[in-house]
């Protein structure tokens, strides 16, 4: 199979791509991955996609792990190895040894960044990447009755340092190492270290690469999105998630819980994984998040031109009446719509006659990408809802296409003379609609 993209897959892909690289321009992501990832034939590929990320004005704060590299320095060197609650206690004769270690990951990764994006022509760019001491530290202490000695905890971040130098255009590359106030080095892990940096910069995403695929169902299908209600859930059932992708939930959640409004769980091994979860609708990953970032609300006049994209392709095939943008405008506070990060990807309207106690559902519309997903279902609960506020008794259709839909779901076929009279002289015999009543 050739590995040439065609010219229309080219243009489709780039346009459903141009809102996340207009939207992410001078947004700020925190990037951790681990040392396993640092190992990997593939890191190379990676680093292309971060100065990518770079060239397109995404502020970038990326911090590494090291757990391997660590572990093997420390068996060249037939240092004792401790492990408790998945923490390496690190003894006083180790931390050389964590240093050695985690300043060879850094330096590798600061001349990766230093080529630029090879085979292009920004080759040779030249990408500012900065590290210092952001992160100040404290000892971990004793837990549980064990000293965990130079093992630590972040105590704080130099938030104000970070962000001047992404002003500047730099990447700033952090270690899982940080520093105490009296000249001490603690051994830290790299999903901390992310986690409050995130917290204290305000950052718009954390984007975690991870061993596993992300959250599974029980089904073992990739969850594309939880809020932390949904994801502290899922957490609280002990069969569903083994050890590792309870532990990665959790980070997510506390990431979440402690300011970060967007905690992406994305597969390391994934080809392209970071550019196919910010630039393509639904990810690859799964996507934690502290607010529902899908919701079902009133539409607005900003919403026009979503509405208008989505019920075009159906005027054209018959299936909607057509709507100009002018009398959509005017009607816009009868329309209900599902809002996905930013997409309008469904919609419905509700057309009252009070004085017949009943009201037409019109419009109801779902982008093709999200169908059999029940989004038709939550339009009609909500103007159902709706409805009922109205005191009105009962919604009529009209449908060319989707008769059984409305029928499994409690609409029953109805006669012309049972619309209200301003309606039947309004039918359109060339169409041939069938009407459908549904009492609620």
């Amino acid at each position: 199979m050739s590995d040439i993209i065609k010219p229309l897959e080219f243009v489709t892909w780039f346009r459903n791509a141009s809102p996340y690289i207009y939207a992410f321009r001078g947004r700020t992501f925190v990037i951790t991955f681990d040392g396993e990832m640092v190992a990997s034939k593939d890191f190379p590929n990676f680093i292309h996609d971060i100065a990518l990320l770079n060239s397109l004005g995404i502020r970038m704060v990326l911090v590494h792990g090291a757990r391997p590299q660590i572990e093997q320095r420390l068996k060249e060197h037939q240092s004792q190895i401790t492990y408790t609650n998945g923490l390496r206690i690190t003894h006083k004769e180790a931390l050389p040894f964590v240093k050695d270690a985690v300043g060879h990951v850094r330096l590798e990764i600061e001349s990766l960044l230093s080529m630029g994006i090879a085979n292009s022509p920004m080759a040779g760019a030249s990408l500012q990447v900065i590290s210092g001491n952001f992160v100040t530290a404290q000892p971990l202490g004793i837990k549980d009755g064990i000293d965990f000695q130079y093992t630590g905890e972040v105590r704080r971040i130099n938030h104000k340092a970070i962000s001047h130098h992404l002003d500047h255009g730099a990447i700033i590359l952090l270690s899982p190492l940080g520093y105490s106030p009296t000249g001490e080095i603690f051994n830290l892990t790299a999903i901390e270290v992310a986690t409050a940096v995130a917290t204290s910069i305000k950052a718009e995403k954390l984007l975690c690469l991870i061993e596993n695929r992300g959250i599974l169902d029980h089904k073992q299908q990739l969850i594309r999105h939880l809020t932390t209600t949904t994801a502290k859930k899922i957490l609280a059932d002990q069969k569903s998630l083994d050890e590792e992708s309870r532990s990665d939930l959790k980070r997510a959640i506390d990431a979440c819980q402690r300011g970060v409004r967007r905690t992406h769980l994305i597969h390391r091994q994934t080809e392209g994984a970071l550019l196919q979860e910010l630039f393509t609708r639904d990810g690859v990953g799964t996507l934690i998040s502290s607010d529902d970032y899908q919701n079902t609300r009133q539409a607005t006049i900003d919403d026009i031109c979503g509405i208008l994209e989505l019920i075009t392709p159906l005027e054209e095939e018959g299936i909607l009446l057509r709507r100009s943008r002018e009398k959509l405008e005017m009607e816009i506070d009868h329309f209900t719509v599902i809002e996905r990060d930013g997409m309008i990807i469904a919609c419905a309207a509700l057309y009252p006659y009070p004085e017949e106690q009943t009201a037409e559902l019109a419009c109801l519309a779902v982008h093709p990408d999200y169908q059999n997903m029940n989004h038709g279902e939550t339009l009609l609960k909500q103007v159902e809802k709706e409805s009922k506020k109205q005191t009105i008794k009962q919604l009529f259709v009209l449908t060319t296409r989707t008769l059984h839909w409305f029928q499994e779901r409690g609409f029953k076929p109805a006669s012309l003379d049972k619309l209200p009279t301003s309606k039947q002289s309004l039918y359109n015999y060339q169409r041939q609609s069938k009407i459908f009543l549904k009492i609620i």
